[in-house]
């Protein structure tokens, strides 16, 4: 996938870990994202990144 947003990470490609849980076990409505070019996680909302195909 496609990082859109912020832009420390913007236009470098990522793969989707899961969704982020809260500590009440409740979805945040977040994603986790490994940066590939990057030792790095971010938490991105859905509108950050784009799905790309391969």
């Amino acid at each position: 996938m496609l990082i859109l947003h912020p832009p420390y990470v913007a236009g470098k490609i990522g793969v989707v870990l899961a969704q982020e849980v809260l500590s009440d076990g409740q979805p945040s409505g977040r994603w986790l994202i490994s940066v590939d070019s990057e030792n790095i996680i971010v938490s991105l909302t859905a509108n950050e990144f784009q799905v790309i195909l391969r």
